[in-house]
């Protein structure tokens, strides 16, 4: 068999890629404007490596806080411009403000503006290469699927709208009872199974994802065929293994009583020193935070009279680790007696809060007093969002495993909460379950971290809801 794969990245080889390539652009620019022009602020040197370690660490942690490897953000072009300015711009002045491990000011104040220049130019000319090119149509992954019928459109949406470089060329049909021809009506072509290798080759086809709930949907000649494939080099997975490393999400519709055996809890649910760890930096983060909530809360006290006119905290029922009901603490922002005709979901554009209240969610300024949850144990800072019993009762009769979301205490933020807008309907939280389960599973520091850079770009973006 002769292989004809195309050449194509990973979303997790795309973010590498990005990260190096920011730093060596910006690093190579810098040595070229010190040879050719009279630059003498920055020099790439042995005796000041300092000074390009600290340059490098900040160029990725601004570049994370303003999305710069934000997939979405990266493969457009007038998203990422907007990026590279708010990155190149913050990361000159914090780096200049940086005392001992950077250059000293330079008395002639030109020096800064082409050290600026030429980190804005290298990222711009970099990204826009990226833009271009390497996020274009001619490094799109080609895929077959092994599914039934019924679930091809869904199957295929999943994972084509969360990766836009993942195209699924054709499937073959796993339930015998169906029709296997090709119809008028099909958006994506049906695949005999004979003709499996000749059309992998003839359409550069790199990987073969199984997507079949029924075993005997995968005959004794398709599993010859896949075996085949294997032994030639092309990938074959299955179909939540490959959602779940794309959208980062655990697919709980598809795992159904396997549902245990696909997610494996985090070792760090039960890691002591990574709990204690937490809980001691939880607990300095709400101390720092609890002051700055003193400090804003006379601003909010005004507001509050203006806009609100009425009680200036909140409480509310919601539900903690292991089922257990505390009462969340909130600066309140929606109107008096605005829930007189029962508990709803809260919306984008929720006509229950108030011009100064939608103010204090859009800044997350509201969620401050949940540090007093923080510091009694009640919450983490990070973990999935507490729901109101009323609406975790309603959803645990219609989703799979919604309680799961108990086993670890809820959270100020959340992997659900900065890569979903709010929860308005069932569907809105069966993708929020997705994103909380996929961090109860994969649960970490270096995941933590993530989060944090991620609610940072939430806030600086005024994308609170």
């Amino acid at each position: 068999m002769v292989i004809n794969k195309k050449i194509h990245f990973e979303i997790s080889e795309r973010k590498v890629l990005l990260r190096v390539f920011d730093v060596l652009s910006v690093m190579l620019a810098l040595y070229f404007v010190s040879m050719v022009f009279n630059f003498n602020y920055f020099k790439i040197a042995k005796t000041n490596y300092f000074w390009t370690i600290v340059l490098g660490i900040y160029l990725n942690i601004f570049g994370t806080v303003f999305e710069m490897y934000n997939l979405q953000v990266a493969s457009n072009q007038f998203q990422v411009i907007k990026s590279i300015v708010l990155t190149a711009s913050t990361t000159v002045l914090v780096y200049l403000l940086t005392p001992i491990y950077t250059p000293v000011l330079p008395t002639n104040r030109i020096q800064i503006v082409i050290f600026y220049v030429a980190i804005f130019l290298s990222l711009f000319l970099w990204r826009m290469f990226y833009v271009r090119f390497l996020a274009s149509n001619r490094f799109t992954k080609k895929v077959i699927l092994i599914c039934d019928k019924v679930q091809l459109k869904e199957l295929v949406l999943g994972l084509e709208n969360a990766d836009p470089h993942y195209k699924v060329m054709g499937y073959i049909n796993s339930d015998s009872t169906n029709d296997n021809k090709n119809n008028k009506n099909d958006f994506i072509k049906i695949i005999n199974v004979e003709k499996l290798e000749q059309f992998v080759i003839e359409n550069s086809v790199s990987e073969v994802v199984i997507a079949s709930q029924k075993t005997d949907g995968i005959t004794i000649n398709l599993y010859n065929q896949l075996i085949h494939l294997l032994e030639n080099g092309y990938i074959i997975r299955e179909y939540t293994q490959v959602y779940e490393s794309i959208t980062q999400r655990i697919p709980v519709q598809y795992v159904a009583r396997d549902f245990y055996r696909f997610f494996p809890f985090s070792r760090s649910n039960q890691n002591h020193l990574y709990l204690l760890v937490v809980r001691i930096l939880e607990t300095i983060i709400s101390l720092i935070g609890l002051l700055i909530g003193i400090v804003l809360t006379p601003f909010i006290l005004l507001g509050n009279s203006i806009g609100n006119r009425g009680e200036l905290f909140y409480t509310q029922d919601r539900v903690g680790k292991n089922g257990k009901i505390f009462k969340i603490l909130k600066f309140r922002t929606m109107k008096v007696n605005s829930e007189s005709n029962g508990a709803v979901f809260a919306t984008i554009n929720d006509f229950r809060a108030t011009p100064f209240g939608k103010f204090l969610r859009k800044s997350r300024i509201d969620e401050f007093p949940q540090f007093i949850n923080i510091l009694k144990g009640e919450m983490a800072v990070i973990g999935p969002r507490p729901e109101r019993p009323i609406f975790v009762t309603e959803i645990a009769n219609v989703m799979p495993f919604y309680e799961t979301r108990h086993v670890i205490k809820p959270g100020l933020t959340g992997w659900a909460q900065v890569n979903y807008s709010y929860g308005e309907t069932i569907d809105d939280s069966l993708i929020k379950l997705q994103y909380d389960l996929y961090y109860i599973k994969h649960r970490s520091i270096f995941l933590d971290i993530n989060i944090v850079f991620k609610t940072m770009s939430t806030i600086l973006f005024y994308r609170g809801q």
